[in-house]
């Protein structure tokens, strides 16, 4: 029980995570120091989609779930509603890639934002 516990609070930390890589920039409009912690973030975010890359986040979950003796995602809130967010089906590189984008964009804007209020002194 405690793994399938450590598995559910890995994708927590994990879905909020993505969160933030995605969003992140928006927050640094309230609080600036806040890039300092986002801008990393949102770059390993970027690298992970066009790499193709594996979150190291992803292997711990695996682990603990197997650990818990589970196979899959049966049952439960965290499964049924943040996994299939956080690994869509049908995930190919070319959607790893305008997914990458999509973040980057969104990112280049919040940024871009940011840098404008900074420069008009606001």
């Amino acid at each position: 029980m405690p793994y399938r516990l450590l598995a559910d609070l890995v994708v927590l930390v994990h879905a909020l995570f993505v969160a933030f890589v995605v969003l992140g920039g928006f927050l640094a409009w309230r609080w600036r120091r806040v890039a300092w912690l986002h801008v990393p973030a949102a770059v390993w975010g970027v690298l992970i989609e066009y790499a193709g890359w594996v979150c190291p986040l992803t292997p711990l979950e695996n682990q603990f779930r197997t650990r818990a003796g589970l196979e899959g995602y049966p049952g439960g809130f965290v499964e049924h509603y943040l996994l299939p967010a956080i690994y869509p089906p049908g995930l190919t590189p070319r959607v790893q890639a305008i997914l990458g984008t999509a973040v980057l964009a969104v990112n280049l804007f919040a940024y871009g934002v940011l840098l404008r209020r900074l420069l008009r002194g606001s």
